[in-house]
């Protein structure tokens, strides 16, 4: 018989999680890109991807990235402070990556 009980709380305790990781490294990215380093991936670093961009439209991107981070208003230490946000934020969403492994393999585990 299913215990019903089990299978939401492991439903919920399922998609909490998922929140938290995904959220944690969105607000990263946020916050990366708020700090002025803006990830720019060239096209031959990303050569399996459904749609490549050309090395004309990558530099586009990054002096479109240069030209925002020269836009904002934030000082130097609000910008520092959001790049470090945003690498907490990464290690809060590769912690958690980390314990749902540690939870999931019996060998980790005991």
């Amino acid at each position: 018989m299913i215990d019903w009980i089990a299978f939401v709380i492991v439903f919920v305790a399922s998609l909490v999680g998922a929140a938290v990781v995904v959220s944690a490294y969105a607000l990263g990215l946020r916050l990366l890109t708020v700090g002025g380093r803006t990830p720019v991936v060239a096209p031959a670093d990303f050569t399996d991807a459904i749609t490549t961009i050309s090395p004309e439209e990558a530099k586009r991107a990054a002096r479109r990235a240069e030209k925002a981070a020269k836009k904002s208003p934030l000082t130097d230490a609000q910008k520092r402070l959001a790049v470090v946000g945003a690498w907490a934020c990464f290690a809060l969403s590769g912690a958690a990556v980390l314990y749902g492994i540690y939870l999931i393999v019996p060998a980790l585990s005991g």
